[in-house]
């Protein structure tokens, strides 16, 4: 166990961000997931609207540096590219 305050403090900060982070990298993968399953359904119109909400989960953990700005664009180019096939 830590002695110091400040050591004492910072081990408390530490599991308040990973909580934090744990809950926002979680929402973020569940909107990938409804994406996908939207895709595997054919749902065009599901899939658009369930890519909004990846893009949003995703724009908020890049902002918040949960995950790496080409990471979260590569992701998104992926599932677009799925979307798209579906009208092929």
């Amino acid at each position: 166990m830590a002695h110091h305050k400040a050591t004492q403090k910072s081990i408390r900060k530490n599991v308040k961000r990973t909580e934090l982070n744990r809950a926002r990298k979680t929402r973020y993968r569940n909107a990938i997931k409804q994406t996908l399953q939207a895709v595997e359904s054919g749902s065009k119109d599901e899939a658009n609207q369930a890519l909004k909400s990846v893009q949003s989960a995703l724009g908020r953990a890049q902002a918040r540096d949960i995950i790496k700005k080409n990471t979260a664009s590569r992701i998104l180019s992926r599932l677009n590219a799925r979307i798209k096939s579906l009208a092929a």
